[in-house]
Parts: C-alpha cells; structure tokens; sequence
C-alpha cells in the first residue's frame, strides 16, 4: 500500500502539471507519425491515450511515457500499404500478446548485454532523430515561425530562473498561442497536420479473417514491432533510471507495454511503446510517478473532446521549439570528450549504433549493430594468447575459443618436439567451446604424425566437462 501510495501520490502537483505539457507534446508526433505510417491522425491519438492509460498502471517504470511512436511507424508502413487499418489492429493485438510472453521469460536479462558506448549512441540517436523530426515544420514557412520557434526555447532557459512551481513549456503554450490567434500571425498550426474528430475510441475486432494466412501476413510484423517496442522502451526506462536514480522492473515494464498494445488494438490504436523525447520531457518538468503517466494521456484526450477547437490553433513552431530543447538537454554533450579518450573499439560502436539507427530511422537495427561490433571487438581483444614452452610442457595463456584456437593450433605446430610425449598446461587458461577442443584433437593429431603422444593437464571443471563429450 505505501508503494502504491508513493508511486501514485507523493508528487501530485508536479506530476499533473508534468502531465499536462508532455500530452501537448504528444498531439503533434502522435499526428505526424499517424500520418508517416499511412492511417487517420485518430489511430495515433487513441493509440496515445490508451498505451498511456494503461502503462500509468500496469508498466514497470512510473513516469515513462508511452504512445505511438516512429519506430513502430515506420515497421508497419508497408503492411497498412498492402493489407489496410483492420489487419495493423490484428498485428497491434498480436505485438501485445508476444511482449507479454517475452515479459514473463525475463527478458530484461538482455540489457546487461548491451555496452555503455551502445547506450550512449542510443541517447544521441534519438536526440538526433527528435531533432530532424522538427525540421520540416521550419520549411517553407514566414519568418516568423521562426521568432515563435526561438521565442519558445528563450522562454523555457528563462522561466525557470523567476517560476519554478509550473513547467516551463506548459507556460510557454499558454502565452505564445493567444498572441498567435489574437495577432493572426500566419504559422503551421497543429490543425494543419490532419482532421481531428472530438470522440473517444471505442471497442471494436479487427475485421480479419481468423485463418492461418492472416497470422502468416501479421506474424512478421508483430514479431518485429515487439522486438522493436521493447527494445526503445527497456532502453528509456534504463535512461529515467538514470536520470531520477529510482529502479524500474524491466520485465513488468515489458509485460505492461504488451497488455497496453492488446487493449489497443482493440480501440482502433496502432501499436507503440515507450517515447524518449515525451519522458525526457515528463522527468525534467517534475514528473516522476505514475500519475503523470495518466494524466499525460487523460488530458491528451480532454485536449482533443473538450478543447479541440484550440487544440488545432497551438503553433507548430512552439511545440517544435519544445522539442528541440528536449533534444538539447537529451543529447549526450559528454560523448565529445568520450570520443577523444575512450578506447578506439568503444568509439567506433558508439559511432556506429548513431550512423545506423539515423540512417535507418530504426532503433532495433542500430542497437542491434553495435552490440554485434562491441562483441567483435571484444572476441578479437580476449582472443590472444599466449603460448610458451619448456622443454615438452607447453603453458597456454589466454582464452581458448573459436577465435583464438587457430592461433594456438599454429603456435604448437611450429614448435620441433624431440621428446615422444607432450604435455599441454592450461592453468593459466580457459577452454570455452567446443572449437577449443577441436583445436586440441587437432594438436593430437599433428603430434601422432611425428610420433608424439599429448597429455592435458591444468584444466578447469567447465574445461574438464567439455573435453569428457569428445572422450578425451
């Protein structure tokens, strides 16, 4: 009961108002990215207010915010291409159920796989792509948009030094835009993203056949949109870990993101998961406990029925102003300094995982690729050994395994033997594979041509283990 009271109400006023500025910022990304994917602008909103509601109670994380996302837009744009809404609803469902599987096999066991530079080119990633997500609101647009814009990050460095009790961006919505409808200024507005209908989601199955072709047309895409939402969630609630240092249950997270997508596939959402920007947002405007989760999506929605109409006034160029001071105080500023003194093969993953997740607008792929380059360089760095002998004891040093075995095999080769028996130390080693012990039936092998027997000595249990599979 007291972690439930902790995580509802300890923070009420910071979290409601938190609440209420990260839900003006989910209007225009939920639209745009609605848009990106091939649906109405309302798939995106109801997929907003729904994920938020239900992470606010079920996720892992209080104060993360979850929604409709680029990353699962862009997964899903060529199925909503060649199939229509009703068979993303069925893959949304679909995504959920698969999460919720992956949830309760623990799958929070593979963060600790992922390296700090890995980490570090995650946050820069996406403070990039938030960034480039702005830009085409600057585009052909009057030179004012661009006033409003610079306005709106003035604003929020300088409200906080004389009010420090109402979030900043919430204060800067409020001011900038009755002076753009009471001046008539001519800006991009959130209207112009898309037609927004005053009404709240209501339940519905997804209008698909239930036959074996449809779960062979929807299955790829669910298994992808899973693999992908989980991945940007985990990571941002490891972010909000560090940036509130509060603990998170990972795997309740990733349970709680699957029963939000099910339920939302239901209301007509498209599937998402967590949203760093929003969170980054949430956190930095005081937000920190489930609350401003629900709010956060409660208000999107009291946005949208009851103040529509003004809704669609708020200038494009403020809320992007937002967004590009969250990019600012996202971006790991730190990371220059860790290019210069950080060890070569940490920099080129780090650099890595931000040029492939920018190109490919896709988190999983860039997470993904500098894991791969972090484990090459690592099997490269562990692979060297040493091999020295005296008289018919040869010492191995260093790890035994698939990337290491051939050098052993080619040191042990080059040695002349004139004693009829050799004895391989491996006290100051570690057999790990079984390429380890094909490299040793190897050595044996080329020892019998030249008339020599091998004897093995110094090895560990888990060495021992392996060697009694192959009776050596």
């Amino acid at each position: 009961m007291q972690t439930y009271q902790q995580q509802w109400f300890h923070n009420v006023r910071k979290d409601v108002l938190a609440g209420m500025v990260v839900a003006l910022a989910l209007i225009p990304e939920a639209i745009a990215f609605s848009i990106l994917a091939g649906v109405d602008p309302m798939v995106g909103l109801y997929a907003s207010f729904t994920i938020a509601i239900i992470c606010a109670f079920f996720g892992g994380r209080p104060a993360m915010i979850s929604a409709a996302t680029g990353a699962m837009a862009l997964v899903i744009v060529s199925l909503v291409k060649e199939h229509g809404l009703q068979y993303l609803l069925a893959a949304t469902i679909l995504t959920g159920v698969i999460q919720i599987i992956f949830g309760y096999l623990n799958i929070a066991r593979l963060m600790r796989f992922i390296p700090n530079a890995v980490m570090i080119g995650f946050v820069n990633s996406l403070a990039i792509l938030v960034f480039m997500a702005q830009l085409p609101h600057f585009m052909n647009v009057t030179w004012m948009s661009y006033v409003f814009a610079a306005a709106t990050i003035a604003l929020i460095y300088i409200v906080p030094k004389f009010i420090k009790g109402i979030p900043a961006p919430l204060i800067t919505v409020l001011l900038l835009t009755p002076l753009a409808m009471y001046t008539g200024i001519q800006m991009k507005t959130v209207g112009d993203l898309g037609t927004i209908s005053q009404s709240l989601p209501t339940f519905l199955l997804p209008d698909v056949p239930l036959t074996f072709e449809t779960l062979r047309i929807i299955l790829p895409y669910a298994l992808a949109l899973a693999v992908v939402g989980l991945m940007e969630s985990l990571l941002t609630a490891q972010i909000l870990d560090d940036l509130t240092d509060t603990p998170s249950n990972k795997n309740k997270e990733a349970r709680g993101q699957g029963l939000a997508n099910v339920v939302n596939g239901f209301f007509g959402g498209m599937a998402g998961c967590a949203m760093i920007g929003q969170s980054v947002i949430n956190v930095r405007s005081g937000g920190r406990g489930r609350l401003s989760t629900f709010v956060s999506g409660a208000f999107l929605m009291f946005l949208i029925i009851v103040l529509g109409d003004y809704v669609v006034s708020i200038p494009m160029p403020v809320l992007a102003g937002i967004m590009i001071t969250v990019c600012i105080a996202q971006f790991d500023w730190s990371s220059f300094h860790y290019v210069r003194t950080a060890p070569r093969a940490d920099v080129i993953a780090m650099l890595a995982t931000v040029t492939l997740v920018v190109w490919t607008h896709n988190l999983a792929i860039g997470v993904v690729g500098g894991v791969l380059i972090s484990a090459m360089f690592f099997a490269a760095k562990i692979s060297k050994i040493d091999v020295r002998r005296q008289g018919n004891t040869v010492f191995v040093h260093g790890q035994v395994f698939f990337a290491s075995t051939d050098t052993l095999v080619k040191a042990i080769d080059a040695m002349k033997f004139e004693q009829t028996h050799v004895t391989l130390d491996f006290t100051n080693s570690q057999l790990w594979d079984d390429s380890a012990v094909a490299a040793i039936m190897r050595i044996e092998e080329n020892l019998q041509k030249i008339n020599c027997t091998l004897s093995i000595t110094g090895v560990n249990e888990h060495g021992k283990a392996l060697l009694a599979k192959y009776h050596l």
